[in-house]
């Protein structure tokens, strides 16, 4: 009887074990403001960015990592420093803010410029809120830089990675990055007129309908699939 039970418990088993494997990854998060490479790959500002269009929160790897990728086997085409990513005009300090779309116990926010660590906030394993936001001051550095900004997870060996490209102050990069490459953007849909899609590019301002309420863009983004504004106040005000 022993034998005639095993199988069955050991055959559930391996289904479940399927089943979890199959889950897609959960979200995370990513610095959205100025807008990190992962960001820029979403808004369509850089193209053929890959998966990372559909995953900006996504860029999770091991901590200790200073590859805008964490070193991962994913997202290689962060650390490819060949390519027009835009830079934002900042002065000094600039704020980062991250957008959080699973909001993990946090050990420490990060950021370096090359190896050297400009700025580190402990949040001592508290859990954030749907964003989190960073004056970090450059110590005096100007012209064309890359900051990169880690998330350190409490409870777990990973971290979320994102690197910004920033222009503070005047010079630094001579030839500024192309503007965005649709000459003709979509205009943000008037009060009510207009209603909630995945994948639609929404600006500051802009005003969607979902599910019979209105809803006012707090944060621009692309959206995703899970990011209904109910689902994400980070993102979306009710009004």
């Amino acid at each position: 009887m022993r034998r005639r039970t095993a199988l069955p418990i050991l055959t559930i088993g391996a289904v479940l074990a399927s089943l979890l494997v199959a889950l897609p990854a959960q979200a995370h998060g990513y610095v959205s403001n100025p807008p990190s490479r992962q960001a820029m790959c979403a808004q369509g500002r850089v193209p053929n960015c890959g998966d990372i269009v559909h995953e900006p929160q996504s860029v999770e790897a091991p901590k200790g990592s200073l590859q805008c990728n964490g070193g991962g086997s994913r997202f290689t085409v962060l650390n490819d420093n060949s390519r027009p990513w835009p830079a934002t005009s900042v002065g000094n300090p600039v704020t980062f803010t991250w957008s959080l779309t699973a909001r993990h116990s946090t050990s420490t926010w990060e950021y370096f410029v090359g190896s050297t660590r400009i700025a580190v906030f402990n949040d001592g394993g508290r859990q954030p809120p749907p964003t989190v936001s960073h004056a970090v001051n450059l110590g005096g550095r100007t012209g064309r830089l890359t900051v990169l900004a880690r998330w350190n997870v409490a409870d777990t060996a990973m971290a979320f990675y994102a690197c910004v490209d920033l222009q503070v102050g005047p010079g630094g990069d001579p030839t500024p990055p192309p503007p965005d490459p649709d000459p003709t953007p979509t205009p943000p849909p008037l009060p009510g007129g207009g209603t909630w899609a995945a994948g639609t590019a929404y600006q500051i301002g802009s005003t969607v309908t979902y599910d019979g309420r209105t809803y006012r863009c707090v944060q621009a983004h692309t959206a995703l699939s899970g990011w209904e504004p109910p689902n994400v106040p980070a993102l979306w005000q009710r009004v």
